[in-house]
């Protein structure tokens, strides 16, 4: 048997973008799981202030040219990749000019909520998958941050349950303090929708919060990690109410914790089998 494959989905990430400590669990921890056996692969939006020339991304002429669609509109997905020479990880970047190339991340010099967030988080979590699926690379583990990866379980539970990249993969989704208190757009969920979703199955993620996408997440993953200490209540009853396994926070950077997590989360059909 070869390596386990573990697939990380983020927003953030130390040293090309540090919003939050999300940047710094995404940048600790594949290195950690490298060093553990894995096989690892990091993918991220390339937003427009991460500097291209310093952490010297490049575009993956095969892996780039793909449309995302999103409303009926044709939007296309550039690939670029970096590397962290000190931990010899490699790290996807997923571009397109309308969504990311902005000077700021969420919101504007005023700091107002991009109206469009729902669609560059669409079309973030549906390129993602088709990334991996041009990769020609099956992870066993798929550990997704934050919430612009939310909607990346439910896809995998829908759309791709029998896609053969995606099949046997394990879903883990970490949750954090919210990151934003304004809403999505009221059509969001409407517009989530994929290959042979219906509304329903995006019904969970309908209100648009950041309580709402974790709600959708939560409900879609197979395993779940809290991320932080200050968990909305909102969605720490999620987490109690859903009956997943649950890795509990924990402040230290000791990172035995999730690989035993990962292992269990992907030997639980054998435990259930027996």
């Amino acid at each position: 048997m070869g390596k386990s494959k573990l697939l990380f989905i983020t927003h953030e990430m130390s040293p090309f973008l540090e919003l939050s400590k999300i940047s710094e669990i995404t940048r600790q921890l594949p290195q950690a799981m490298q060093e553990k056996g894995y096989e690892i692969r990091i993918l991220m939006p390339r937003f427009g202030n991460i500097n291209e020339r310093r952490n010297r991304l490049h575009e993956v002429i095969r892996l780039s040219g793909m449309n995302i669609i999103i409303n009926d509109n044709d939007n296309p997905l550039i690939i670029k990749v970096a590397s962290i020479p000190a931990a010899r990880m490699q790290v996807y970047f997923l571009d397109n000019e309308e969504y990311f190339q902005r000077k700021h991340v969420f919101g504007d010099k005023d700091g107002k909520f991009y109206a469009d967030n729902d669609e560059r988080m669409i079309f973030f979590c549906k390129g993602a998958l088709e990334t991996v699926k041009k990769l020609g690379w099956a992870p066993d583990v798929i550990h997704c941050h934050g919430w612009m990866s939310s909607l990346v379980p439910a896809y995998l539970k829908t759309t791709y349950k029998d896609d053969p990249t995606f099949k046997n993969s394990k879903i883990i989704y970490s949750i954090y303090e919210n990151d934003f208190t304004e809403k999505l757009d009221p059509d969001f969920a409407q517009k989530a929708v994929m290959g042979n979703m219906t509304e329903k199955d995006t019904d969970v993620y309908k209100a648009g919060s950041n309580s709402a996408l974790y709600a959708g997440a939560i409900q879609y993953s197979d395993g779940l990690v809290l991320g932080s200490a200050n968990i909305d209540e909102e969605v720490l009853n999620y987490v109690k109410n859903s009956n997943k396994s649950v890795l509990e926070f924990d402040s230290t950077s000791d990172f035995e914790n999730y690989y035993n997590f990962y292992d269990e989360i992907t030997n639980e059909e054998l435990v259930h089998v027996v």
